[in-house]
């Protein structure tokens, strides 16, 4: 699958907190060209959905500092897994599809690079019925999962009027090639893929950190 016509791919090599992450990865709608990154966490971090309870985050991840993502979906330990982002301009076609079909396409395109890589993978093709806030123990519909069932990789989304942006996780309870991965991901989504270097700064990026590091942001309801 090729639904973009370039994309750019980025391993971010600088560890981060919780807000200075969110921060790079809305800074990335900003870009003309759609951009897939990879990264990491500075300390344990977990991160909930825009719509989730902080109280109930907070007892399922004590000790854990928690971040609010601008994306929706259910709460995600950091500490052990892959998170990337990927950020579509509205000018592709990809950041106009509706919400259940571009989660579809995306994650078809990362099922492929992990069977490539040697592991067995399914697509979730409806809801499983489980009452839980955290992200993993809840697969819905076109999540990653095991031949046991165990849910290894879900996903956030949010449209702006800037685009589409895509915050994704992968525990594979394994050694893995982190970069083979999400380099074989890129590949899935576009046929043209260019290794970046980039350094989010200036004033935006450093309002963008504020917001995502500010009590209210967290506790919102």
């Amino acid at each position: 699958m090729s639904g973009l016509e370039k994309l750019g791919f980025w391993r971010d090599p600088v560890p981060r907190n919780g807000p200075e992450n969110m921060a790079v990865d809305s800074w990335l709608l900003g870009q003309e060209s759609p951009v897939l990154r990879a990264y990491c966490w500075e300390g344990s971090w977990g991160s909930l959905g825009y719509f989730g309870e902080l109280e109930e985050a907070q007892a399922v991840l004590p000790g854990v500092s928690l971040v609010r993502r601008a994306t929706g979906g259910g709460l995600v330990d950091h500490r052990k897994d892959l998170t990337y982002t990927l950020a579509i301009p509205r000018s592709h076609g990809l950041a106009r599809t509706k919400g259940s079909e571009s989660y579809r396409l995306i994650h078809s395109a990362l099922a492929d690079s992990l069977r490539a890589g040697g592991h067995e993978i399914e697509l979730v093709r409806q809801d499983h019925d489980v009452d839980s806030s955290s992200c993993f123990e809840k697969p819905v519909e076109w999540d990653l999962i095991d031949q046991c069932g165990n849910k290894i990789a879900g996903a956030g989304q949010r449209r702006t009027r800037k685009g589409l942006l895509h915050q994704g996780s992968i525990l594979l309870g394994e050694p893995t090639d982190d970069a083979a991965i999400l380099m074989g991901l890129a590949s899935e989504l576009s046929l043209s893929v260019k290794v970046l270097e980039l350094n989010p700064s200036g004033e935006g990026f450093t309002a963008l950190v504020s917001q995502f590091s500010e009590p209210a942001w967290l506790s919102r309801r």
